[in-house]
């Protein structure tokens, strides 16, 4: 945990396994450093349009079932937008053709109509806000409910070589502090962005509809705040990157260390982690600072060039009221309208800031949602309804990564119904043997079948199905004893669960605790001993009922009366079924059929345990060892 955790702090965050992040990275690796100013400005335009592309692709892939309703919600702020945009408009009906009838005494009809008209427009615009609300939030609360979906639904059907790689705390993050980041967008930034596009388009026209000279002098900033905004987009592109790589490995760093908390304070690493995390809460703050510093300089500006119009505007439209050639309500149109045209600028400036960290976000989440499993699912299927459970290693070779082979050259056949133990020193290739039956990897070269059948050619119910396997880890969920058991077949009923905790000869320990099969084990199984949680992995595996079991390191928490018990019941559950049992512990040797001795990948020894003591080989000499380490 201590090296996994350090690694993280000095990296930058990943998505879909890939470092596209690289050369927005400050760290930045040694690899990076090497690659010439102008490559790297050319990689990192290829990297951030392919970041750019993916996101599109997601958000269009999450908005395309809501066209219709996003059509009505377009008209329906339209229609506000059309209601807001006519009031300034009546001010100046109200104050050109209202009021001078008034003073010449022709009554207030003209008056009382423009007042109506003002009536309505405030009514339409509050009506079709609402509605506009209302329906935003229907929509973007479905499009986070669908991105949460496949997001967890994804996470769980990548393989497991996937999630050796990417942590949980950057699978929590994704779920977390990225979908976060969506929903601030989604809750303000679109009906932000809608409101200000419309009402700056539509601004602009009734400016130079009321008057050309007005107009044009009121559009002059436009070139400056185009650029400014040009700039703001391109530096808060980077700082909210940043910030979304810098609250994932904070993430990251609480996670592990929380996880890993029993060798924290065993190790008496609370300092050391304190200091990690010191550094990465800090790199966070200063993410973040820039980033309202940003914000800072550009909202501010944009009142500035905002203020400055409108005095400009009103000088020259005083003269040219002065002179006859502009009305007061027109004057007084055109400074209503420019408090609509700049006041829509500071709004774009905050949805850009969340669009920054939702574009950030959608980044590593297409990611994720990109990458492909490494162990896929077959294009076509071949059906195995049942399965006797014979396997057979065809010219099998493995390797992790850009690593060494593993297993170079395996051939290797287990009939129906036969116990296999497989032992050997450590790194032999034991465990690899076991995650290629239960096919958590696939072979780089060679085959695995079951009954003939290559395992790629299995759909993952079937598979998963007729193979079973039973790690060290005997990893328990929060819950009841009932719960986890059942976890084997989720349709099993009370009895059936009963019956398979007897048949591990579990039932008498279960029974003695204060409720039962309704015990609650608590996170991970904390409220229950290494033995327990193993026994209960144990019925778990028999309720599914599978063809081949694979029993990996499974004995390895037992203490020796437990371990005497689990093995006594193993027989009854291994019988008509093929078994692979990877041991250290010799002892669990003793009810294989037939023993299997791996040395750096290659079966050196084969036969039954009994022969193979007896011939005096490897397997007889680790024998002897462990009878000794008894002795």
């Amino acid at each position: 945990m201590t090296q996994e955790t350090d690694s993280e702090a000095g990296n930058t965050e990943r998505a879909g396994g890939a470092d596209v992040s690289a050369p927005m990275s400050e760290a930045g690796n040694t690899a990076w450093r090497g690659v010439a100013a102008e490559d790297r400005d050319e990689i990192s335009e290829r990297v951030s349009l392919l970041l750019r592309t993916r996101s599109r692709r997601l958000l269009g892939d999450l908005l395309r079932p809501h066209r219709r309703a996003i059509a009505v919600l377009t008209a329906v702020i339209v229609v506000s937008n059309a209601a807001g945009l006519a009031l300034p408009y009546l001010v100046k009906k109200g104050i050109d053709d209202g009021i001078p009838p008034m003073l010449r005494g022709h009554g207030a009809g003209a008056l009382l109509a423009v007042v109506a008209a003002v009536l309505l427009a405030a009514l339409t615009q509050a009506f079709t806000r609402q509605a506009f609300l209302q329906m935003a939030g229907r929509i973007g609360q479905d499009v986070l409910l669908e991105l949460r979906r496949r997001v967890f639904d994804h996470f769980q059907r990548l393989s497991l070589s996937f999630h050796e790689k990417y942590t949980s705390g950057r699978v929590i993050s994704r779920l977390t502090s990225d979908v976060d980041a969506i929903a601030e967008l989604l809750d303000s930034g679109f009906d932000g962005l809608v409101t200000a596009v419309l009402t700056l388009c539509g601004t602009a026209v009734m400016l130079l509809v009321l008057d050309v000279r007005l107009g044009l002098v009121a559009l002059l900033p436009l070139p400056v705040l185009l650029l400014f905004t040009r700039w703001f987009r391109r530096e808060s592109s980077v700082t909210y990157r940043r910030t979304r790589e810098a609250v994932a490995l904070v993430i990251v760093h609480f996670v592990e260390t929380m996880t890993g908390i029993r060798a924290v304070q065993a190790f008496r690493r609370e300092p050391r982690n304190q200091e990690i995390f010191e550094r990465l809460n800090a790199d966070y703050r200063d993410a973040n600072v820039r980033g309202s510093r940003l914000v800072a300089v550009f909202m501010p500006g944009i009142k500035l060039i905002g203020n400055v119009t409108v005095a400009v505007v009103l000088l020259y439209g005083g003269l040219l009221a002065l002179r006859g050639t502009v009305t007061v309500g027109v004057l007084a149109a055109f400074l209503l309208y420019l408090r609509q045209f700049y006041e829509p600028m500071q709004e774009i400036s905050q949805f850009y800031n969340a669009l920054q960290s939702a574009g950030a976000a959608l980044e590593k989440l297409s990611g994720v949602l990109e990458e492909r499993p490494a162990v896929a699912e077959p294009a076509r299927p071949v059906p195995l309804p049942h399965a006797a459970g014979g396997l057979r290693f065809e010219a099998v070779r493995f390797a992790y990564a850009e690593g060494p082979p593993v297993l170079p050259l395996l051939d290797l056949e287990i009939p129906a119904g036969q116990t296999v133990a497989v032992v050997g020193t450590t790194g032999a290739g034991k465990t690899t043997l076991a995650k290629l039956v239960a096919r958590f990897h696939d072979p780089v070269a060679g085959r695995v079948l079951l009954d003939g059948v290559d395992l790629r050619d299995l759909d993952e119910d079937t598979l998963r199905r007729h193979v079973v396997m039973v790690t060290q880890e005997n990893y328990l969920f929060s819950g009841t004893i009932a719960d986890n058991v059942r976890f084997g077949r989720p349709d099993a009923p009370d009895a059936e669960i009963v019956r398979a905790v007897e048949a591990i000869g579990a039932h008498t320990f279960v029974s003695t605790l204060p409720e039962g099969y309704e015990t609650q084990v608590g996170k991970r199984g904390g409220r229950m001993s290494a033995g327990q949680r193993q026994l209960v992995a144990f019925a778990r595996a028999f309720l599914a009922d599978p063809a081949v079991l694979i029993l990996d390191e499974a004995t390895s928490s037992l203490d020796v009366p437990s371990e005497r018990l689990v093995q006594r019941a193993l027989r009854t559950i291994l019988a008509d079924r093929t078994a692979l049992i990877i041991a250290h512990r010799l002892s669990t040797v003793e009810i294989a059929d037939r023993v299997l001795v791996l040395e750096h990948g290659r079966v050196v020894e084969d036969g039954p345990p009994d022969q193979l003591i007896a011939d005096s080989g490897r397997f007889a000499r680790l024998h002897h060892a462990w009878l000794d380490s008894l002795a």
